[in-house]
């Protein structure tokens, strides 16, 4: 039996270039997949740093908002607080009679009734006829108006609130 070298030689050969064909495509396809990757980790940064920037841009919106509420809300409180001062004021000034309330009497509608008019220290009234009302009767009134002017202030806080969260 003779050994054809020559054979055995084409076959190495052969295997050889298919081997080098194999490590060939390898190294292609090898360079592919890392271009790959290489871009896809450059997208997912990208995406990363965009919603990273978005989230910031919302927490600043939000701080802004929150700021400008408490803003607000100070300066309710301030308005509220001025008002029962004022109201605290004007209760103390009636129950010590530095202060009269009055109400203007039409002298049509008195029917004959013969009403004092209240005069001032410093003139007098010539048309139109006045009464003084009761202390209790005007602590009254006065607690009506500070319930009012506390609703009032109130609503109007919670009117800026809302405009503030629309805009």
């Amino acid at each position: 039996m003779t050994v054809p070298w020559r054979l055995i030689g084409v076959v190495m050969l052969g295997m050889t270039a298919g081997v080098v064909a194999w490590q060939v495509q390898d190294w292609r396809y090898g360079e592919q997949l890392a271009d790959q990757s290489r871009l896809h980790t450059e997208t997912l940064n990208q995406l990363t740093m965009a919603a990273a920037a978005a989230h910031q841009a919302e927490q600043d919106k939000r701080l802004a908002l929150e700021q400008r509420l408490a803003a607000s809300d100070k300066t309710h409180s301030e308005k509220m607080t001025n008002a029962q001062k004022d109201q605290a004021l004007l209760r103390d000034r009636l129950a010590t009679s530095d202060l009269r309330l009055s109400v203007l009497i039409d002298s049509a509608s008195a029917g004959g009734c013969s009403v004092p008019a209240a005069t001032g220290a410093g003139g007098v009234v010539h048309a139109d006829v006045r009464a003084e009302l009761d202390p209790a009767h005007a602590q009254r009134i006065i607690a009506i108006t500070d319930e009012g002017d506390r609703g009032l202030i109130a609503l109007q806080a919670c009117q800026a609130y809302i405009r503030t969260l629309t805009h």
